[in-house]
């Protein structure tokens, strides 16, 4: 399956039927996504809630006792296999220290035209590896890597971690953009940042079973996760 960065039609993301269980003890369940191009979709929980474990079993890269992953109507069974399909943003820092930025965003096919446009302090960075980059600028740099690129969905564990609140905002317009092409799944901690920009958000509970709010931050303060 080819899937191109800008599809002719609004491509459809569903997860559900996710088992998964570690030690006996249920980490995901009931679990029900719905990403579609044109949207962004938020998945906000606390942690240890399942939000990085259900992020990886979408892309493949984590096994579960069972999950259905379609695209269309499709089921996909490693997201990360399939051509411009699915691109994941983890938590942690994933870009081999000796690369160059210039290098990073050529590997990830990211226009470097356009992450300068966005951030012009991006230019000067290129030549740097990226083990001598701030942990801000090591984050930066991912995120726009992953964004970016060709992909058609977009998968995005702590995007704004160790950003600047100027580099948050500034984050957050590019997306705003590139759903238009793309569909979005995304979340951090920073959850008012995430609520601005989602069309639509779950809520993963410490059971293992999404909610979709509808009336988002009086349903999350009922739920207990904002004051």
């Amino acid at each position: 399956m080819d899937h191109n960065s800008k599809p002719d039609r609004r491509m459809r993301l569903e997860v559900d039927g996710v088992l998964l269980e570690y030690k006996h003890r249920k980490i995901l369940q009931n679990v029900y996504l719905k990403i579609e191009a044109g949207e962004v979709t938020g998945l906000l929980g606390r942690n240890g809630s399942g939000k990085s474990s259900l992020f990886e079993v979408i892309y493949g890269i984590r096994s579960a006792q069972n999950s259905s992953v379609r695209i269309d109507g499709e089921f996909i069974r490693k997201g990360y296999q399939h051509k411009n399909l699915m691109a994941y943003l983890p938590q942690k820092s994933f870009i081999p220290g000796h690369l160059k930025v210039e290098e990073v965003l050529k590997l990830y096919q990211s226009p470097v035209d356009e992450a300068i446009c966005h951030f012009p302090e991006i230019e000067q960075l290129l030549p740097y590896r990226s083990n001598q980059l701030s942990g801000g600028q090591q984050r930066l740099v991912e995120t726009i890597a992953v964004i970016a690129c060709p992909a058609s969905f977009i998968i995005l564990d702590e995007p704004f971690s160790n950003l600047m609140p100027l580099h948050i905002e500034t984050l957050r317009v590019w997306l705003a953009e590139l759903k238009k092409i793309k569909g979005i799944l995304i979340t951090d901690h920073y959850y008012r940042d995430v609520l601005a920009i989602c069309d639509h958000v779950y809520l993963l509970n410490l059971e293992g079973k999404t909610i979709q709010l509808t009336e988002q931050i009086q349903q999350l303060r009922d739920l207990g996760y904002a004051s």
